[in-house]
């Protein structure tokens, strides 16, 4: 059986016989994505309770990684303008220093979560 025309059938969107589709998995290997926390995150959600705009996301690792860039962007600018408020200032005291950091943490998970993770 010809590698070659194997793959361009399976390039083409040809339908593969048995033995065809043995030989394709032997030559390409799967590419394992891996997606930060809110990637995951968004991924879980679309499986979960919107299957129809996963299935018509055209690059699914591509809009994943896309959260996780988005949500690392916007951790940063939120981290920036929450630390520098007079609400969330650290005294030194280490048990306050630790609940101002948990907060903004939690506030900034939050956000991140309702504006970009779990959007329809």
């Amino acid at each position: 059986m010809n590698t070659a025309e194997v793959l361009r059938k399976a390039e083409a969107g040809e339908g593969l016989t048995v033995e065809e589709v043995k030989v394709y998995q032997t030559l390409v290997t799967p590419v394992k994505h891996t997606y930060g926390k809110y990637g995951t995150l968004a991924k879980k959600y679309l499986e979960e309770h919107n299957p129809a705009k996963l299935w018509t996301i055209e690059n699914i690792p591509e809009y994943l990684h896309g959260v996780d860039a988005a949500a690392d962007r916007m951790y940063e600018a939120m981290y920036a303008k929450l630390s520098a408020s007079d609400q969330f200032k650290k005294n030194g005291d280490f048990m306050h220093d630790l609940q101002v950091e948990t907060e903004i943490r939690n506030r900034i998970d939050t956000e991140i979560l309702n504006e970009i993770v779990y959007v329809n």
